[in-house]
Parts: C-alpha cells; structure tokens; sequence
C-alpha cells in the first residue's frame, strides 16, 4: 500500500513515519509550508514553518523514505487565516485548527494526494483512531485522553474518513517519545507546538489588532455604559480576565456586537443556556443511526447528554438536558456516541 504521512517535523508525525514503513508500506513524506518566516530551533510557538520543513526532511533522510514540501502558504492564508478573521470580525470567536483539518492539512490532503499522486492514505499524528461503527468507518478519541484530538476533526468530510489512518490512538504522549528516542530519531526531544500556529505567540487579539489597527468601545452592563474596552474581537463569551471593570462583583463577557463595536457583560449565571443553533451539521455517522448522543461546544469541555436534535431553516436547534456554560458562537459543537464522534458543526447562536 502506497501511503503519505503528514510530517510537521515534531515528534508525533516522525514516528508515524517510523511505524508505517515498519508496517512496510511504501512511504513517502510530505510536508505542508504555511509560513515564511524562519523560527529558533524547537521554537513552540510556529508551526510548518522553514524550521519545521527541514527536520521533517531530517527525519526522511534518516529513515529512508523520500520526502516532498508543498508550499501551500497561499492555500492556508485563503482557507484558514481569513476565514478567522472574517469570523473575528463578525464577532465570532472560530476554531481555525478544526477549519484546517477540513480545508488543508488533514482531509483536503488525503483528497489532493489520492488523486494527483495514487496515494492510498494519508497518515497523520493525530491522537485519535479510526474504527468500524455501526457498518461504517468512524473516528473515536485516543486512548490517551489528555491528548485526544477527535473534537479537532469534526469537520472533516465523511468522504476523507476512508483515506485517513492515525496510528498513534493507541499511544500515550509518553510512549511517542519512548519510541523516538529509542529509535535515535533526530527529533525525538523537541517540544510541541502550542496554540494556534499563525498567531506566533500573540494572543487573537493582538493578532487582529496588528491587521486591522485599534478599535476601541464600551463595554454594556444592564443597559448602561460601564467602560472602555480595547476592541470587540480581544474578547469571547464567558471572559472574565482582562476586562478592567470593576463593578463591584464578577461580570462576564456574554454579548459581543461587532457592527456597533460594543461588548455586553452579565452576571455568571446568565451564560448557561440548554440550547444552540448549528449551521449544518457535518454527518460522520447519519442521524437516523444516532442512539443517545453527548455533545461537546470546547475542547476542554465535558460532553453533555442530547436531549433533541431539530432541524429549521435557520439551520438545526440542538437542546441539551442540562444547561452548559458560555456557549460560544464560531466553536465548534461534536457530537459522540461513547467515545465514537458522530460529526459536528460551527455554532450559530
């Protein structure tokens, strides 16, 4: 079998390589560029980027596999950075690690390789499994849950599913490394990228602000005017650090306005709903074969229990049977069946 693995020069890609050449596919590397400029060696704060290109090529040269850079910084500025600032500005607070799955690195990869290159899978890095479910293959969470990044894949077409293998679902963080350093590969002790890669370190404000220049408003509490604040796109639903307003008691960022620049606060207890609305939903498994659904609206959140799922012409209206907090619009909700992902969608509101 003819396969491509994903490497980003880290450790987790380099030793997917390592495995499926010892699985004894026919291997090749393929490295994506987003960014130009050049980081410090083992720089956590910047990812496919010049640095991250050549110890993918490392780590190929060491293996033995060939291995091949697209420079598709043009892609990931059209599909991923205006797509966040697009939503930034319309005062959503988006998910462009989920979008870049779908729209670059992960399932539009598997689609490009498969056909311009005869390419069978695309591996990845990805902590996360791909299993048979109910007749179909589906994407479950890893075994190492602290490190679990099905949620980040919700998006991803059913159609891309097929052409995905992740084979570190298995492993734990710990393990990866284990397998790296016992196997002399040159990347084995570099640390992880963090965050999101194109931010370089700023926050997604100070990224926004640096494009679009300063837009200060007021912040709204009850109607009435209660500050300045430094431009809607610093802040998201559910925020309480960082807002310099001293009211007396704790107050949250629950509104964002952004044709009229303003930010609307409230007490804790007004951010629970047991309700959003989804654009679409990205079906992995059709909903008619859904038994008792948990949805998940962040990453680090607790998945909840589904109560019903309805479909308007506004998009589907998805109700819970407990109230969560600071549903935010331009996260991402995923919906699971035990630890299997059903799909997922991008709040509306």
């Amino acid at each position: 079998m003819r396969v491509a693995v994903g490497m980003s020069g880290g450790v987790d890609s380099s030793v997917c390589a390592l495995l499926a050449k010892k699985s004894g596919y026919e291997v090749i590397g393929v490295t994506l560029r987003f960014h130009k400029e050049e980081c410090l060696p083992y720089d956590k704060r910047l990812c496919c980027s010049p640095q991250d290109v050549k110890d993918a090529a490392r780590v190929s040269n060491y293996l033995g596999i060939p291995h091949i850079t697209l420079s598709w910084e043009r892609i990931f500025e059209e599909r991923v950075i205006n797509y966040f600032i697009e939503e930034s500005l319309s005062g959503k607070t988006p998910n462009p690690c989920a979008i870049c799955n779908r729209e670059v690195k992960t399932g539009f990869l598997a689609e490009y390789l498969n056909k311009v290159a005869d390419i069978d899978k695309l591996i990845t890095g990805h902590y996360a499994k791909i299993v048979e479910y109910k007749g179909k293959k589906l994407i479950q969470r890893a075994r190492d849950v602290k490190r679990d990044q099905s949620y980040f894949l919700s998006l991803v077409k059913r159609e891309h599913i097929d052409l995905l293998e992740f084979p570190l679902g298995d492993l734990t963080k710990e393990e990866v490394r284990e397998i790296a350093k016992r196997e002399g590969l040159p990347v084995w002790d570099k640390r992880d990228s963090q965050d999101v890669c194109f931010l370089m370190g700023k926050s997604p404000g100070e990224f926004l602000e640096e494009r679009i220049g300063k837009r200060e408003g007021y912040f709204y509490f009850d109607g009435e005017s209660v500050g300045k604040h430094k431009g809607f796109y610093h802040y998201t639903i559910g925020q309480r650090k960082g807002l310099g307003v001293a009211l007396g008691f704790p107050v949250y960022v629950c509104g964002i306005d952004a044709k009229n620049n303003a930010v609307f606060l409230c007490r804790e207890e007004e951010l629970y709903r047991d309700w959003l609305l989804l654009e679409s939903i990205n079906f992995h498994l059709e909903l008619e074969l859904w038994e008792k659904p948990k949805a998940q609206i962040r990453y680090r959140n607790e998945p909840v229990y589904v109560k019903d799922i309805q479909k308007t012409q506004e998009g589907y209206l998805i109700t819970f049977e407990k109230p969560l907090r600071g549903i935010t619009p331009g996260q991402v909700c995923a919906f699971y069946e035990d630890d299997i992902l059903l799909g997922g969608g991008i709040i509306k509101e």
